[in-house]
């Protein structure tokens, strides 16, 4: 499936989890919307790899605890073999590193075990679609104010990798232009200059892509 999704095409999923009732459930929630498809499972990463190979899907849900393979190595072969597919990380685990390590392997996004059903079928519909996505209270917890943004990449300022660096810190346009002593105008350019930069159209995405170029630094758990 191209970047953006099309009206009335199927989304074909892979779901891919060492436990079989997660994977059911995972497949019972999905397929009760017409317009997506689960076209596989898979219990391991290899076994995973294989499928995508055969199967061709838009979407791969990836569980992190996998046998033998982990899941973010598993997601950082297919997004390096196969570009088009995009990875949903759908892990009991939200601790920093594996967020980090999933997004810097290439993955379009992570979701929780706990977050709903609803909201897993929206996050498919999502990356599907192009987009990248974080569970609600991820990114904002994800950076701390010590985080800091590396150097050069994607042609950003000084100035938009600090914004950069705020806006994954979880702050508001109103929070940013009284920390930097601003106007809201001028903080509203600086992230319509860094989504072009980017080649992103939301604050998430920016903080994502920024993530997985490691454009933005995330500072290791001590």
């Amino acid at each position: 499936m191209s970047m953006e999704a099309q009206a009335g095409q199927v989304i074909r999923v892979l779901v891919v989890d060492d436990h079989a009732l997660l994977r059911d459930g995972t497949r019972r929630i999905l397929e009760a919307h017409p317009d997506l498809q689960v076209v596989g499972e898979a219990e391991s990463g290899e076994v995973a790899l294989a499928l995508v190979n055969q199967l061709h899907p838009d979407v791969v849900l990836m569980d992190i605890s996998l046998p033998q393979m982990n899941g973010i190595e598993v997601a950082r072969r297919l997004t390096q073999d196969h570009p088009d597919v995009r990875v949903l990380m759908v892990s009991a685990y939200d601790e920093d590193v594996y967020i980090r390590g999933a997004l810097e392997a290439g993955a379009a996004g992570y979701l929780s075990k706990t977050a709903p059903g609803d909201e897993l079928v929206q996050a498919v519909r999502a990356v599907a679609g192009g987009t990248n996505v974080l569970q609600s209270g991820l990114m904002a917890r994800l950076f701390k104010p010590q985080g800091q943004p590396a150097q050069g990449g994607a042609d950003l300022s000084e100035r938009e990798l600090l914004v950069l660096s705020l806006l994954a810190q979880g702050l508001h346009n109103r929070e940013l232009a009284e920390r930097m002593n601003v106007g809201t105008r001028t903080v509203d350019r600086l992230c319509d200059n860094i989504y072009a930069k980017l080649g992103v159209s939301s604050r998430t995405e920016a903080v994502v892509r920024a993530i997985s170029t490691k454009l933005l630094i995330v500072p290791d758990e001590r």
